[in-house]
């Protein structure tokens, strides 16, 4: 199987990491990630992973606690790290290679994200998890996966979520909702569609890179969009 794409922007939540309850880390479902990545990393595609938090420690909703902004934004990136560390030990334990990088300096576990290394990481052979954000509060993970495919030269973003795709409601309230199975960046912006924050789409759509929105849970579905398959739905 000749792979779609060389190289691929992986962005998971933190909820993700969650599994059913959405809090802390789920031993099954991060296995069962791993286990999705390593097969895309054994058809050759380069992969970087950047993580969310929120499953540990979500910024935003720590003001609504009184933090401030800026410190509850900078607990939300030491989060991503814990996560991307745990997505690191999985995934070596089934013998893919990796690296994390962070963009805050956590040196004592981890890289400092500099992009030229993180490309050489790839390059080799390795497996790149993102951790930190943009290293800067009021950024989300979303902006952060948009500004790492980027400068890494990804192909595409992959979003993978709990839903299969894009719809003009939520499927769950409304059954009447449709998916689309293509809809432009511009639209998503017109719509209003929270898939992703206005600044990733904005700096996706500046930079000609699309991004899939599929559902991670359902098994082999990442390895489905390498074939080339259309699954979820595709914002270009």
């Amino acid at each position: 199987m000749t792979p779609k794409y060389k190289r691929i922007l992986l962005k998971l939540s933190g909820e993700m990491l969650g599994g059913p309850k959405g809090y802390g880390i789920d031993p099954e479902t991060i296995s069962r990630l791993a286990k999705e990545v390593e097969q895309v990393y054994r058809n050759g595609v380069e992969i970087a992973i950047v993580v969310g938090g929120g499953n540990i420690f979500r910024g935003l909703s720590g003001t609504e606690l009184g933090y401030d902004r800026v410190a509850g934004d900078y607990m939300g990136m030491l989060s991503t790290v814990i996560n991307a560390l745990a997505l690191q030990v999985v995934l070596e334990n089934t013998g893919v290679y990796t690296r994390v990088l962070s963009a805050i300096a956590v040196q004592q576990v981890c890289e400092q994200y500099i992009r030229r290394r993180a490309i050489r990481h790839m390059e080799k052979g390795r497996v790149i998890i993102l951790a930190g954000g943009t290293g800067n509060p009021y950024f989300t993970t979303d902006t952060a996966a948009s500004l790492r495919a980027v400068e890494i030269n990804a192909d595409i973003i992959l979003k993978g979520t709990k839903v299969d795709g894009v719809y003009t409601d939520d499927p769950v309230k409304n059954p009447k909702a449709v998916k689309f199975e293509h809809i432009t960046f511009q639209e998503v912006l017109t719509k209003n569609l929270r898939i992703m924050d206005a600044t990733a789409i904005a700096m996706s759509k500046e930079n000609d890179i699309p991004i899939m929105i599929f559902k991670m849970t359902t098994p082999g579905n990442l390895m489905r969009i390498i074939s080339g398959e259309n699954i979820g739905t595709l914002v270009d």
